[in-house]
């Protein structure tokens, strides 16, 4: 049973309530003399205690991502082998529909050979009357480090603040997508290392199963990226490394753009796929970013996006920066910034259009 599995939640709370239950039934029917009855009614107060401590914690996990799996929670282990890690190829995968409308499946990626869960959410007007040859713009949205595709759901506030935008005609009706930025556990800042292919899982796996199932626009003029922390740095970096891929990236209190020794030990991997080395040696790619934070984020501090703002100035890549005065790192202070970030996307990608 998957650590952050529904039914292991559902089991947990079931377990309680008969614990409870049981101390119920059988606190004035423990046999024997007083101090063995009174280490008994211990022992039972004890276990309802310790199933309720395992709910709470089995929920806040879920909810924020901190382990994905057991692997994870226990250490054993530096993530699942790519090799080993299994699903439907992209060709055959199946959407199941969710309560929240969203649509979610697991696949392998062919290319990547890494497999990992992917959430899909269709904005109203992909269904409305008439609709069905018009081809939509797509956000892949990234999340944070630990962190799930659920967490945009369940912190980030999405699809429903993107909903609410396009209602107002602040931002398009984008198709999102939701996909695992560590798929198997293992962190490597969205990046190809010898042993786990990610930024290919992203780049070319993630988008070939949402081509197949949905209408979306033609690469790259019709997809853009928005990542949070992490996944920002992420969506900073692979318009620069893809942009045959991608037009634009949205980047909310990106990580050290120079990249994280504590991720990629290896110094050339990590500056070969850092932001900042990448602005250098990206030639007249059509590549736009949007890179924000606030004024009290130690964790992305306002002077890198401007030391980066600077840097492009010269390679062709627009740059845009925000810097918010006040907000924290975390989704309320990255909500607050979707309306800048998601119209800007809205600029920067192609309007719905109808197929050729």
């Amino acid at each position: 049973m998957e650590l952050t599995s529904t039914a292991f939640l559902v089991t947990l709370i079931a377990v309680t309530a008969l614990a409870v239950l049981l101390a119920l039934l059988l606190w004035n029917r423990v046999p024997g003399p007083a101090p063995l009855r009174w280490t008994a009614r211990v022992l039972m107060i004890g276990l309802c205690q310790l199933t309720a401590i395992c709910v709470v914690a089995a929920w806040i996990n879920g909810s924020f991502g901190l382990y994905s799996s057991w692997d994870d929670l226990l250490g054993t282990g530096n993530g699942q082998d790519a090799s080993a890690m299994t699903g439907p190829p992209v060709g055959r995968a199946k959407f199941t529909q969710g309560g929240d409308g969203t649509l979610s499946t697991y696949v392998r990626g062919s290319h990547s050979k890494l497999a990992g869960q992917v959430i899909v959410w269709t904005p109203p007007a992909y269904d409305a009357p008439g609709a069905d040859r018009t081809r939509f713009p797509v956000v892949m949205l990234l999340h944070g480090y630990p962190g799930t595709p659920r967490s945009w759901m369940d912190l980030g506030s999405m699809p429903g603040a993107l909903a609410r935008l396009v209602q107002l005609g602040e931002a398009r009706p984008f198709i999102l997508v939701m996909p695992e930025i560590y798929p198997g556990g293992v962190n490597t800042d969205c990046s190809d290392t010898p042993q786990r292919k990610i930024a290919t899982w992203l780049a070319r796996d993630v988008p070939d199963l949402v081509a197949k199932n949905f209408r979306t626009l033609p690469e790259p003029k019709g997809w853009g990226l928005m990542g949070v922390s992490t996944g920002a740095f992420c969506a900073a970096k692979l318009p620069l490394q893809y942009p045959k891929v991608f037009r634009a990236g949205a980047a909310l209190d990106p990580d050290p753009l120079t990249g994280d020794a504590g991720v990629l030990a290896d110094p050339g991997l990590r500056e070969r796929n850092s932001p900042a080395w990448l602005l250098g040696h990206t030639k007249g790619a059509d590549v736009g970013l949007f890179l924000a934070t606030s004024a009290q984020d130690k964790e992305s501090p306002p002077r890198q996006l401007a030391e980066f703002a600077r840097a492009a100035q010269g390679t062709g890549v627009r740059v845009k920066t925000l810097v918010r005065p006040a907000g924290g790192h975390n989704f309320q202070t990255w909500s607050g910034m979707y309306p800048d970030a998601l119209g800007w996307l809205s600029t920067e990608l192609s309007p719905p259009a109808p197929a050729p």
